[in-house]
């Protein structure tokens, strides 16, 4: 039968070069490589495990190997340069660019589909502004005793563990270069965090690592210890991740480091855990005492959290949280769906949690009919890269943006998407020392500071474009996007924006509001009474 014709070939030519290697030893090179081959074949028969091994012996390792570089072929020759999965070639060439501060103007014409569904687009002025200065800033804890002016475009949660060594201090030594903030992620702060110096965003996940006793919960003493580090600007309380939101995690026991552990305050060579919520609190109310707690341990420095929206009504009970108590968070970072992770399960990264524009719709809006929009800063963080998605982010009611793969691609990062297998190809999502010694920190660091100033840069060009100074002058009204290919709406008239007060007076006409906000509570993440009752109703 054909299927068994290759390793019928094989056999065959390793008896020919077994009895020509007799006459002439250069024949024993055939006698290897078809011997080799033929002991594959005859394991591929004799074994159970794969029925196409089975019935295509030898042949059917082709198959697999060309399997293996499918991605890489799609990526390299088949894929558009616009097809965003999750990061198109031309998202990815600019940030290239831009970290090497070489020129990004592109020749005769957009890629883009100006008439496809979807496009995009900032309105330009007959009176453009000035140029001003790129450095644009804001000042979140006014408040506090410590408060920080952060920039409008800043390195997103990601940990020690997951980043090697030479990438935290290359990511961190380009936020000092650059003036920006750098995110620890949940991994809690590692030396190479310390080594150059660069602003951090303490971020506290629920296993709170680098402050936690034995057992796994909360520890003030060691909390206080690290927050009241001036390098630490701000403490971020995360409550869930846009990529995996409502999962916790386990870093294998022989992956925890002598490293790991001492950053993290976790025995060495035990599973590391990371539990789906937080222990220091159950309730609304409960995590609003924690950030004023924190705030407090930290000797007054900005205390914010960040989450991935989920069940409306958790939110709302938050927000109800903040109206009844007067306990505001400095900042809340919304983290979109659409957010990256170094290894997630696969329903969870495609089908949970709400996708970054809706999400920063609903707390934003949410804020405003509360009259608190005011007294707390938004940050969001969602598949950021270029400028004009800092714009429409920034117009759609965050006050800055944070950007995790726009960073990794600054450090060299190719999308091999092989994070979670230890092997990543440029030395930045791995533990393996072979690996991620060959990254130069001081040329990446500046490819980093780079990348944050030129798009810093591209987004002051648009602002003057649009006859605007500051970011904050943007408004949903100045973004456009095509809905059909004869209809254009602007981002005000296709979203329903709340007036400053609309929730003190009653419930605004907005189906989500109307849905789940009255039986939202402070006092209880618990689903409303309607929810569970119609619960109750489908399970009789």
């Amino acid at each position: 039968m054909m299927r068994y014709a290759l390793y019928a070939f094989c056999l065959a030519a390793t008896l020919g070069s077994a009895l020509m290697s007799v006459r002439s030893p250069g024949w024993l090179w055939g006698l290897g490589v078809f011997g080799v081959l033929a002991a594959l074949g005859t394991w591929d028969v004799l074994q159970r495990r794969s029925t196409l091994r089975r019935n295509y012996p030898v042949l059917a390792h082709f198959r697999y190997g060309l399997e293996s570089i499918g991605p890489e072929m799609r990526q390299y020759f088949i894929e558009a340069d616009t097809a965003e999965v999750p990061f198109s070639r031309e998202q990815r060439a600019l940030v290239y660019q831009r970290s090497k501060s070489v020129s990004d103007v592109r020749p005769f014409g957009t890629l883009q589909d100006v008439y496809g569904p979807d496009y995009e687009w900032i309105n330009h002025s007959l009176l453009p502004a000035p140029h001003v200065g790129h450095d644009f800033r804001i000042m979140v804890g006014e408040g506090t005793a410590h408060p920080y002016s952060a920039s409008v475009f800043n390195i997103s949660a990601m940990s020690f563990g997951s980043l090697s060594a030479n990438a935290i201090r290359a990511l961190n030594h380009g936020a000092r270069l650059g003036g920006f903030y750098h995110d620890t992620g949940e991994g809690s702060i590692s030396p190479y965090h310390r080594e150059y110096g660069g602003d951090l965003v303490w971020e506290i996940g629920s296993g709170y690592f680098g402050c936690r006793n034995a057992d796994g919960s909360f520890n003030a003493e060691r909390f206080a210890e690290n927050a009241r580090d001036p390098q630490v600007k701000m403490i971020e309380i995360k409550l869930s991740q846009g990529a995996k939101p409502g999962h916790g995690g386990v870093l294998p026991a022989a992956k925890v480091s002598a490293e790991i552990a001492l950053t993290r305050g976790v025995p060495m060579g035990v599973d590391c855990v990371s539990p789906a919520q937080h222990s220091a609190f159950d309730s609304p109310l409960g995590l609003l005492q924690f950030v004023a707690r924190l705030r407090e341990l930290s000797g007054g420095k900005p205390v914010g959290f960040k989450f991935a929206v989920g069940h409306p009504w958790e939110w709302f009970g938050i927000a109800k949280a903040m109206l009844e108590s007067g306990l505001l968070p400095d900042f809340i970072v919304v983290d979109g769906a659409e957010g990256g992770t170094g290894a997630a399960p696969a329903e969870f990264i495609d089908h949970v949690g709400v996708p970054m524009h809706e999400a920063l719709m609903l707390v934003h809006n949410t804020l405003v009919g509360l009259d608190l929009r005011k007294r707390l800063r938004i940050g969001a963080a969602g598949r950021i890269t270029s400028a004009f998605d800092i714009a429409r982010t920034m117009a759609m009611g965050a006050d800055w943006c944070n950007s995790a793969r726009g960073f990794m691609f600054a450090l060299g990062c190719i999308q091999s998407q092989s994070c979670h297998t230890d092997r990543c190809p440029t030395g930045v999502a791995t533990q393996d020392p072979r690996r991620w010694r060959h990254l130069d920190v001081s040329d990446k660091a500046v490819r980093v500071a780079a990348f944050q100033q030129n798009t810093l840069k591209a987004l002051r060009d648009l602002l003057c474009a649009a006859g605007l100074e500051h970011p904050q002058q943007l408004g949903p009204e100045h973004i456009l996007r095509r809905v059909s290919p004869i209809e254009v709406r602007s981002l005000a008239a296709l979203y329903h924006f709340l007036k400053p007060g609309d929730l003190l007076g009653g419930i605004p006409e907005h189906a989500v509001f109307r849905a789940f906000w009255a039986g939202a509570r402070s006092d209880s993440f618990a689903a409303p009474e309607k929810v569970q009752a119609m619960r109750a109703s489908k399970s009789v």
